[in-house]
């Protein structure tokens, strides 16, 4: 199955609940570039969520054992145990629309018997070039550079043919 190559089993059985509850969520930054097929090496899985308080998280977070630990000071919410210290929660995309918007352009892929959905590779760029960091900045070219060859892999599209 895909799903043991790219996740531990723990970490396949969170997002496949997420999906069997529902909760609109987009696997975002570096892994979502990853999945797509860039040469992109991270540490965690970003995902953007609709609404946090969305019930299918508790849900999705309890069938796997784990727990939503909510903002502390000045650190972010975070998910812990049960297999789903990989998954950081992102608050806010620079340089993008609305959830609502990013979400109806995703990409959907297998994983195994369930779909998950990505923010695709351009909108990634878009979103790196906006935030502006140094780390950001160092992997731009390398995503520009995958893009460029994985739309090269599509081949040219057939034209469109004419209504009469």
């Amino acid at each position: 199955m895909a799903e043991e190559l790219v996740f531990t089993e723990q970490e396949a059985a969170f997002l496949r609940e997420l999906v069997r509850n529902r909760v609109a969520f987009l696997i975002v930054g570096l892994a979502s570039a990853a999945l797509q097929g860039a040469p992109a090496v991270t540490q965690d899985v970003d995902l953007w969520f609709q609404n946090l308080s969305d019930p299918g998280i508790r849900k999705a977070l309890d069938r796997v054992g784990a727990a939503y630990v909510p903002p502390i000071g000045g650190n972010p919410p975070m998910f812990a145990g049960g297999g789903v210290e990989l998954f950081d929660i992102v608050l806010r995309m620079d340089g993008l629309d609305s959830f609502s918007r990013e979400f109806s352009r995703a990409i959907e892929i297998s994983l195994g018997r369930f779909k998950v959905k990505l923010l695709p590779l351009a909108r990634i760029i878009a979103s790196k070039k906006a935030a502006n960091r140094s780390k950001d900045k160092l992997t731009i070219p390398m995503l520009e550079n995958a893009l460029l060859t994985l739309d090269a892999m599509k081949g040219p599209r057939p034209p469109r043919r004419k209504r009469s």
